[in-house]
Order: C-alpha cells, then sequence, then structure tokens
C-alpha cells in the first residue's frame, strides 16, 4: 500500500522524503520495525517512542510519524498533531475500514462492560448473527480467545482485529470502550452504529489515568461523539449531562416507564443448574425475560443489551434465548457438577469484589454459601487480611488455598489470610493445592449449596516464581469428576 493511501483522512504535513512509497506494515513498538515498515511515535504516560524513532530508522523504517520535532535522515518524516489519533486512521487504512461491514457497538460505563458485551453477543448469536467481542476477556471469535493488554486495545490491534472478524463471516462485533481507550483515541477512525453507557462512579482517578472525576466522565461522553445512536441508562445520575453532551440520536432504558425500554418485577430466580434474575420487560414490547447470571444488578445489564439488539435485526426469541443462556467467563460463571449444589467460578481477588459477590449470593439464601480462595503474592499484605475477614463475615465455610503466589511461600500468604479470618466467626479450611481445594470443595458439598471458586476467573494460568503455568479451573474441575467415573 502506498503511504498516501494510508494517510488519508489525517491532517499531516510532509518534513523529508515523499509519500509516494509502498508500506509494508504499521509498527509502534521498535523492536518490531522491518524494512519498509512506518513507525508510529506513540506517547504514554511513563514512555515517549520519540526517543526510539532512530532506531526504527536503523531498522529500516520506510516513514516515520511523529509530532515532535527529530532530526531523521534518509527518511520520510511525517508530521502530526496528535501520533494516537493518527494511528486510529492510519490502522483503519491499512485494513480497509473492516468496521464498516459490520454492525458496530461500543459500551462505556463503569461497571458492566463485560457482562453486557457477553449479552449482546449471546443474543445476537441466538439470532443468527456471529458476533465478535473485544473487552476484559481478550479479543473472541468464534471459540477463539487472543489474549490482549487492555480492555480497549491500541487502535492497530483493534482494526486487526476487526478485519480477522470479516473475514471469519462475523457479522456484528461488540468493544468495551474504556475511558481511557477513548481518551487516547484507540477507537477513533470507527463511526459506532451503536454507543451504551451503563453506569458511572468513582474509579480510575489518579496520575496515569485521569486527573478528575470529571475528566474521567467526559472521556466517557466522547462515545456519543462518534456514534449514531446513543442507548443511556436513564437512572444514572449523570444521565443529562452524557445526553445533553451527545451529538447522536438518544433511547433510554431504566426502571421508570418513561423509558424507551424498561423493567418492572424483578426477582432472584434459582433452580437445578440455573442462578438468575428475571423481570418484566416494557416500552417497546412486552414480555418475561430470565437472565442467567445472578443478582438483581444485572437488570441493568440486560436492559442495555435489549435497548442495542432491538435495532439489530433480532427477535423476541432470540432476545429471551441470549439472555437465558449467557455466559461471562470467570464472571459467577457456573460450571455444572451437580443438579444438588450449584458451583460457581469468579474472579473476585480483593475484598471490596468478593464483598459484592458474597453479599450477591447471600440472597438466593444457600444452604451453606463456601467461598474457596487464595491470595496474589508480591502484593500489600492488607489485601489479604481483607480477604480473609470478608469471606469470613459472609461465608458458612471459607477454603483458604494458593493463588499466584510469585515469588511468596504459599503457606506465608495463607498464614496472612488467616489474620484476617481470626477477626470473624467464619469457619475455615486450608487446603493449599488449588486442585485438591477443588477437590474438597466438591467432596464435601452439601444440597442447597452455592460453592464459589473465587480468584481466578477467566485466568487460564497460575504464576509461581516468575513463571506462568497453564492452570484453567474448568479443566481442573474436569479432571476431578472424570476421577470419579
Amino acid at each position: 500500500m502506498k503511504l498516501y493511501n494510508l494517510l488519508n483522512g489525517i491532517e499531516y504535513t510532509v518534513l523529508s522524503g515523499n509519500t509516494d512509497i509502498e508500506i509494508g506494515n504499521l509498527v509502534y513498538d521498535s523492536r518490531k520495525v522491518e524494512s519498509g515498515d512506518v513507525f508510529v511515535c506513540l506517547k504514554g504516560y511513563n514512555v515517549d517512542a520519540h526517543k526510539f524513532a532512530q532506531s526504527a530508522v536503523d531498522s529500516g523504517a520506510a516513514a516515520v510519524v511523529l509530532s515532535d520535532e527529530l532530526d531523521l535522515k534518509g527518511v520520510t518524516v511525517i508530521k502530526v498533531d496528535d501520533t494516537r489519533k493518527a494511528l486510529a486512521y492510519l490502522s483503519a487504512n491499512f485494513f480497509g475500514h473492516p468496521a464498516k461491514e459490520l454492525i458496530s457497538i461500543a459500551l462505556t460505563g463503569t461497571k458492566g462492560k463485560t457482562t453486557t458485551a457477553c449479552m449482546v453477543q449471546s443474543i445476537l448469536q441466538a439470532g443468527g448473527l456471529k458476533t465478535g467481542t473485544i473487552g476484559t476477556l481478550g479479543i473472541v471469535i468464534g471459540d477463539t480467545i487472543y489474549k490482549t493488554n487492555n480492555t480497549t486495545p491500541e487502535s492497530f490491534e483493534i482494526q486487526q482485529a476487526l478485519r480477522k472478524m470479516v473475514d471469519e463471516g462475523c457479522k456484528a462485533f461488540v468493544i468495551e470502550a474504556s475511558s481511557l481507550g477513548l481518551k487516547w483515541h484507540r477507537t477513533d477512525a470507527i463511526d459506532f452504529d451503536y454507543g451504551v453507557f451503563t453506569n458511572f462512579s468513582n474509579d480510575h482517578i489518579g496520575d496515569s489515568e485521569h486527573a478528575t472525576i470529571e475528566e474521567y466522565l467526559d472521556c466517557k461522553k466522547l462515545l456519543f461523539k462518534q456514534c449514531k445512536l446513543g442507548l443511556i441508562n436513564r437512572d444514572s445520575k449523570v444521565f443529562d449531562s452524557v445526553a445533553e453532551s451527545a451529538s447522536c440520536k438518544i433511547e433510554t432504558f431504566g426502571f421508570d416507564e418513561s423509558c424507551d425500554v424498561y423493567a418492572y418485577g424483578g426477582e432472584l430466580t434459582r433452580r437445578p443448574g440455573f442462578l438468575g434474575v428475571s423481570f418484566k420487560l416494557g416500552g417497546y414490547d412486552s414480555y418475561e425475560v430470565n437472565v442467567g447470571i445472578p443478582g438483581k444488578f444485572n437488570i441493568y445489564n440486560a436492559l442495555a443489551a435489549i435497548s442495542v439488539c432491538r435495532h439489530c435485526g433480532v427477535g423476541r426469541e432470540a432476545i429471551v434465548k441470549g439472555l437465558e443462556t449467557v455466559k461471562v467467563k470467570g464472571r459467577v460463571e457456573p460450571v455444572h457438577v451437580s443438579d444438588n449444589f450449584t458451583l460457581l467460578i469468579d474472579y473476585a481477588h480483593n475484598a471490596l469484589s468478593m464483598e459484592n459477590v458474597l453479599t450477591t449470593l447471600r440472597k438466593y439464601n444457600p444452604n451453606r454459601l463456601i467461598t474457596m480462595f487464595g491470595a496474589g503474592g508480591n502484593r500489600p499484605k492488607i489485601r489479604r487480611y481483607e480477604m480473609g475477614e470478608m469471606s469470613g463475615k459472609y461465608s458458612d465455610l471459607s477454603v483458604v488455598t494458593e493463588d499466584n503466589s510469585r515469588f511468596e511461600d504459599v503457606m506465608d500468604i495463607i498464614a496472612d489470610i488467616e489474620v484476617g479470618l481470626a477477626k470473624t466467626d467464619g469457619k475455615y479450611v486450608v487446603v493449599p493445592n488449588r486442585k485438591d481445594a477443588i477437590r474438597y470443595c466438591i467432596q464435601n458439598a452439601q444440597d442447597g449449596d452455592i460453592i464459589v471458586l473465587a480468584g481466578k476467573g477467566h485466568e487460564d494460568y497460575q504464576e509461581i516464581k516468575g513463571v506462568k503455568y497453564h492452570m484453567d479451573e474448568r479443566e481442573l474441575i474436569a479432571e476431578i469428576l472424570a476421577e470419579k467415573e
């Protein structure tokens, strides 16, 4: 591809060389540059790639895109105001604007993005539309998961993933648009069909993220300047602010009858193999919905999913089926072992997340709530104390085991957890090996128990002394069940 074609839609100045040259690839890591590539100098919080521009040239870069003045010889130099924004358009041009070939859906908000993305995917696929997702769980296309470093990857990885989705027959995609992803222009160059706002709370405030909560919200609002239709939670305290700043058409969801899509009569539901919530739908249509994920707060996520999916050519049957069968890997994910008790895998790995999941499950009135968990090594000890205390407070039985011990001794970590447990009246046992701990939970389960395997969630590894070993709890459960046959 010619460089001038890559630069379509970008305001730029040619400082040296010319744009009538063939380009092999786009690269923003100087260590990966090969002959004929374009090197884009991205500025991050800790690293400024302008420092590595000469190294990229030495490795054979045909062109460098930068925003600062540099003295580079024998290479085409393109100056732009913002290299991150430029990378988004360069990437879209490089991969042929694949988003235009898909139904495009972006989700933003403090909580609920991952769950809502999975709900949307489940509904659309129940309606016959193969759907890819990009977010916390990675890039998911069919049964394949490609791991990513960020909830919202760099724009090049996004566009690359979208092209792969098109090539593999996807008709739609859902992306979790984080505040930092929007701030750093990672989703630029995509005119989304639908943008969804889940909720808003104080989070991600700090030097490397957002200076103030106002800036955090402003970054969330950016999505509604690059989509055609915005679906916004009417019950959010920042609804007016988000809606007033949007340049797209707005529709609403919530619990008020004035919303375009609303819920009423929410109830917790439990039966063999199913732990979830049900509600009645009002607004554009009226029917009952059963959601296969526990917690009444998931009614909001379901409403968000319904709000967008109703515009995507799928009907009531797909919505009902998609929400009833949805699973979110590592988020109160059910693994069927027996109809007599419920086994869940969850990512809860700190006191707050443990409190959230355990108080939610308490509302289902289990015979016993059993929590198996460990704590990460080389992390603040207070987290271990707090996790122990939280599990002791809300669990009928805590099964204390290993997690990512890293460079610490597992028994030292467990001893710290016991400090927190000692502040409560909660019963506990120590089973240091994680597979043995899972086996203990299954073998000692009683009718009506809810068992939570906390801490690993969607992770498929265990880190010990600097090495990541493969370990997927779903596989461990299958191995344990096979031992009984």
